[in-house]
């Protein structure tokens, strides 16, 4: 008998509850650390990329203020 005609022969709430919830005990740690890391990395690369557009911001700010200042010098 296969794993299809095994499963065939169960009650649905062995389908569609026992085996999840025995799914979510074994590998709960496990799905628990992996999401953590997934949000975790999320968050660095939002905080990179923040980080990254400001200093872009401040390198134009100030060099377009130094060369508009040197235009008026002239």
């Amino acid at each position: 008998m296969d794993a299809k005609g095994i499963l065939r022969s169960m009650p649905w709430w062995v389908k569609w509850v026992a085996i999840p919830v025995i799914a979510v005990v074994v590998f709960g740690g496990l799905i628990a650390s992996v999401v953590g890391f997934l949000i975790g990395l999320l968050f660095k690369v939002l905080i990179f990329a923040a980080l990254v557009g400001g200093l872009i911001y401040l390198v134009r700010h100030f060099t377009s203020a130094s060369s508009s200042s040197r235009r008026d010098e002239w």
